[in-house]
């Protein structure tokens, strides 16, 4: 019974900062690799930021400089904190964890205004 609840979307100004939680069930947390996908109204879903078993990231570059992605293995969450948020960061993100298989949170509106 794998569930990825991804949280923490909301409405902000340009230059804002949101905090996005996906706190996951019934998988190895720790030895998952975490990611974070958004989807804008009319455009392909996209990569933003990842996060490995051991801790090492990658970002878009789109976002880099501007997000973080993180893990507490400990409650088995991974976040994004989001900051200098732009109109053209709105979107619906996506948690998604990675091992053998592949897993998919519901998604959390993000929407920036300018």
């Amino acid at each position: 019974q794998v569930q990825l609840v991804d949280t923490g979307g909301g409405l902000v100004q340009a230059g804002g900062s949101l905090r996005l939680s996906c706190a996951a069930s019934g998988i190895g947390f720790s030895i998952y690799r975490m990611a974070w996908y958004r989807q804008a109204p009319g455009k392909q879903r996209e990569f933003v930021a990842t996060i490995t078993s051991g801790g090492r990231t990658s970002y878009a570059e789109s976002v880099k400089g501007r997000f973080t992605i993180s893990r507490d293995n400990a409650k088995n969450t991974v976040y994004l904190q989001m900051n200098s948020l732009k109109p053209e960061d709105t979107a619906v993100y996506y948690c998604n964890a990675v091992y053998v298989a592949q897993y998919w949170g519901k998604g959390t509106l993000v929407t920036v205004s300018s």
